[in-house]
Parts: structure tokens; sequence; C-alpha cells
């Protein structure tokens, strides 16, 4: 008894250090704590992958500003937000720079889709109106609008689109604005462009 015990014992060791919870493992002084232990290490090995995971993502999140310098990703939802109201643009170091719209939500674009726009602050309104003219098919942006230094395409719930804008096009001392333009979007949906 005494050998089946300690084996028990060892056993709930072994896994709750693989585990890496944290936890000093108890030692087995009677068989109750014994027998506990032994039915205990089962949960944390089956919490230890998703800690690891979620390390690893924390660690890959802090990594990858720093690695895509030249590029940002902007969520957009169902409540008419996105996730961020400044997209920084470093215009000496990027030639190109990339900007990735994602719609979280689950609405279709004929509802609530969203795109981006980036002109300067001061055509904001009227690029607007003329995209609101335009209609959906053209992604509510009037075709060919000089005003306008680039734009996504419309998208609905649960797709993706992307830009990639030529720097040069940002004017120096310039102020820009980046913005939803399906009709009453930009409201909330507006935000600044920092250029650096």
């Amino acid at each position: 008894m005494k050998a089946y015990l300690a084996l028990i014992s060892a056993a709930a060791l072994a896994l709750s250090a693989c585990g890496d919870q944290g936890k000093p493992a108890a030692p087995a002084a009677s068989a109750t704590p014994a027998a506990a232990s032994a039915d205990a290490p089962a949960a944390p090995a089956s919490e230890a992958v998703p800690a690891t995971t979620e390390a690893s993502a924390a660690a890959a999140t802090d990594k990858a500003p720093a690695a895509n310098a030249c590029e940002a990703v902007v969520e957009s939802d169902d409540a008419m937000n996105f996730n961020t109201k400044e997209l920084v643009i470093d215009k000496t170091n990027c030639k190109e720079f990339k900007v990735t719209l994602k719609h979280v939500g689950k609405m279709p674009k004929t509802a609530m889709g969203h795109n981006i726009v980036i002109s300067k602050a001061e055509d904001t309104k009227a690029v607007l109106a003329d995209g609101a003219k335009a209609g959906a098919d053209a992604n509510y942006v009037k075709a060919d609008d000089a005003r306008v230094v680039a734009h996504t395409s419309l998208i609905g719930g649960g797709e993706e689109t992307s830009v990639t804008i030529d720097t040069s096009k940002f004017a120096d001392g310039g102020k820009y604005e980046f913005y939803c333009s399906f009709p009453a979007h930009s409201s909330q949906m507006l935000g600044n462009v920092t250029l650096k």
C-alpha cells in the first residue's frame, strides 16, 4: 500500500510540475491527501495548454508592431466602431503603408458595411457627400476622386480587405483623416492620420 501511495504521489508531483502552474505539490501525509492529489492534476494539466497558448499569443502581439511598422490592422464591428482613432504612418521609413480592415461583426455589407477612406481633413465632408451619391456599388467613394488618398472596398461581417498606400501622396504638414464612408457611419467611425 505504501508503494502504491508513493507511486501516486510521484505521478501527481510529475504531472503538476509539467503543468508549470507555479503551485507546489502537497506532500502525501495520508491516504486521503494522496488520493486528492491523484485527482487534482487532471485539471491543471488540461489548463496548461491554454495558458501557454495565451502567453505565446501575448508575446506575438507585443512583437507585431515593431515587425510591421509599415502596416496597420483596423477592426470594425456591427456597432459602427473602429478599434482605433489614429493611424500612425512613418513616411520617413515607409515608402508604402498597408492598411487592413477586418469587419469582426456579423451583419452583411448591405446593412452594416464598412470601408476605410483617407483624405485631407478639410475634404472629408465633401468626399462623404459625393460618396453617398456614388452608392454601394462604388463602395461609397466617387470614382477617381482626387481628394481621396486611398480607400478600401466595402465589406460585411467576417470579411477583410486592405489597401497599400504610396506614402508620398501625403503632403508634409497636411492634416488627414480616415473614416467609413457608408452613409451616417463617419459620425462614429472617424480617426486621425498622424504622419511622422
